[in-house]
């Protein structure tokens, strides 16, 4: 990720370079939500009485409700249950995403201001040309 770490860095770079890097990134990109949408992720409400398992797309897939915990929910708790048994699905799919896409983060370079890494170089194409 040479062309990138010298374009955040605000020196002058390889733009074809550049490119070519972010489209490996956005290849990568690609392979890990494909990789993700194949995946299964569990979640559980806080009483235990409710599991449910989701796609890595966040699609409901199974709901599970144990019946003797019914005996203690009415209908209202019975959903708030069932939201948060999806909610914590959905946690965890968030949570094994960031997992998959944590080496694509690229080079960690500071930059003044907490600006954008490419505004030296757009600025400098601006004046000169």
């Amino acid at each position: 990720m040479k062309n990138v770490r010298d374009f955040a860095e605000g020196r002058e770079g390889d733009v074809n370079g550049l490119l070519r890097e972010v489209n490996e990134w956005t290849g990568a990109l690609a392979g890990a939500m494909e990789g993700l949408s194949r995946e299964e992720l569990e979640g559980v409400d806080e009483t235990g009485v409710v599991h449910v398992k989701v796609s890595g797309e966040g699609r409901l897939l199974r709901l599970n409700i144990d019946p003797r915990g019914l005996r203690d929910l009415d209908h209202v708790q019975l959903a708030a249950a069932v939201k948060q048994a999806i909610g914590a699905a959905h946690t965890a799919m968030g949570d094994r995403l960031t997992e998959l896409t944590a080496h694509l983060t690229g080079p960690q370079t500071s930059v003044p201001d907490g600006g954008d890494p490419l505004a030296p170089h757009i600025e400098r194409l601006l004046r000169e040309g």
